[in-house]
This record gives C-alpha cells, structure tokens and sequence, in this order.
C-alpha cells in the first residue's frame, strides 16, 4: 500500500527582502514548524520568495520602453513600460489582445506577461503599483543552491521545486506549475509499464512536477495566506536529478503554435 501524501505548509516565514539567506531561513522556518527532515522529503517554494531574494524587482519607472513595446502596449492595452519587461524577458511573443500577452519566455516555457507580476510585491521605495517581480533568472539553479544548503544543515538529501501560477489554454483559472527543480523527477516515464489488466503503457509520461506543484499551490493559496512554502513527505516517485528542460515541449511537436 503506498504511503500517504502529506503537505504541511511552514508556517512563519517572514516578508522576504532582496539579498535575503534563503535557505537560512528556511531552515529556522522547519525548525520552528518542528519539521525534521528526512531523506526523500520535499520543499516546494513560491517562486515570488525566490525572486525577492534575489533582487529580482523592477521599478517601472526605471524602464525606458522600445518602439516595438509602445506599439504592443497599444494593441494590448498595457503599460509600455510593462511591456518593455514582458520583451525583455522573452524569446518571441505567441498571441496578444487588449489585456493579454502570451509569450515564450527564455527559459522555455509560454505563458502570460513573461511570469511578471504585481500582486504581493512591494518596493523599497516610492509607489507600490510601479514596482514588479520578474522570475528568477535561473530557477533550476535557485533550487540546486537552496537543496544544498539545506543538505548541509541537515544532512539529508532532499527535493525542491520552485513553482508559480500559470493559466491553461482550454481552461479557466491558474494552477501551480514547476519552473525550477533540483532532485525531484520533473517527468515520470511509464511507458512499457503494465496497467491493472497486463496491458504495457505506450505513451504514459507524468509531469510528477506540475502534479505536486499544482497541489502545493493549493495549500499556499493566492491572495493573503502568507505560507510561500509547503513541506512534503510521502511523494509516489523516487528522488534523483532532472531540471526543467524535461517538462518543455520541442517546438516542432507543438501543434498549437
């Protein structure tokens, strides 16, 4: 019988602050939640806390927007500024209308507005609403640093994923999604496994990742909850090394671009 899934959400965690200790806190977050860790066990962590550790905010105000951003603001009625960011951040733009920009950002993966967002970010200076937060500039890398620096705390080894909000086409609403991971499967392959009747799965690969960051970002919630990180024990899949790159689709097996 395979052993329970259960996520607990740190409670405790402070406001984040740029140049931040991540793991440090982290660490005295377990401690305090009198969470031992245990080999096999998992962190998944808001990206917003990463990327605030990590200087990641912008003051629009500092943002001179290009012609091609003044002119994409027009179509979709968004900040030029914002949308310098959104160019910046990005390796083409897929689809626009007034009050959405779909793009492929760097790293990978599409999505709306480059992962920049405005909710729950505050500046160290001046007007709230000009400030946003980009992702982390390399979320895989985040994860790898925050594992081993709980590893050598600990002195167990662990998972990480660093998960964020993305919307779905054909559906509504966001869902938790993996953007960076150190030490957890992003992609369980079973093809060539038997199902319950003796028939070998063909095609089966589960994004373990998204599955477990969608559950995480149930328990973080959204809007005022303040729980960024969530402690899991019990994942169905064992621990070794992946990275994002497992989850992203070649272009050239996209049907919908």
């Amino acid at each position: 019988m395979p052993a329970p899934l259960v996520l607990t959400p740190l409670q405790g965690i402070p406001l984040i602050r740029p140049g931040d200790d991540l793991g440090d806190i982290l660490w005295r977050a377990l401690l305090k939640n009198e969470i031992a860790l245990q080999a096999g066990d998992i962190l998944v962590i808001a990206q917003k806390i990463v990327s605030k550790s990590e200087g990641r905010l912008v003051n629009l105000r500092e943002v001179a927007p290009s012609p091609q951003a003044v002119e994409l603001a027009r179509l979709t009625d968004k900040d030029e500024r914002f949308v310098e960011l959104v160019l910046r951040e990005s390796r083409k733009v897929l689809r626009y209308r007034p009050g959405t920009l779909i793009v492929e950002h760097r790293l990978g993966f599409v999505c709306a507005n480059a992962g920049i967002d405005h909710s729950n970010v505050e500046g160290p200076y001046g007007n709230p609403e000009e400030w946003v937060l980009l992702l982390p500039e390399n979320p895989d890398a985040s994860a790898r640093r925050i594992r081993n620096g709980l590893k050598e705390r600990s002195g167990v080894s662990i998972g990480v994923l660093i998960i964020d909000s993305h919307g779905r086409a054909w559906r509504l609403g966001t869902v938790g999604v993996c953007i960076g991971v150190a030490g957890v499967p992003a992609l369980v392959d079973l093809r060539g496994h038997p199902d319950l009747f003796g028939y070998q799965l063909r095609v089966t690969q589960v994004a373990a990742a998204d599955e477990l960051a969608a559950a995480a970002s149930l328990v973080m919630g959204q809007a005022d909850e303040r729980t960024p990180v969530v402690h899991v024990r019990g994942f169905p899949y064992p621990l070794r090394e992946s990275s994002f790159s497992e989850l992203r689709r070649p272009e050239e097996q996209d049907l919908f671009r």
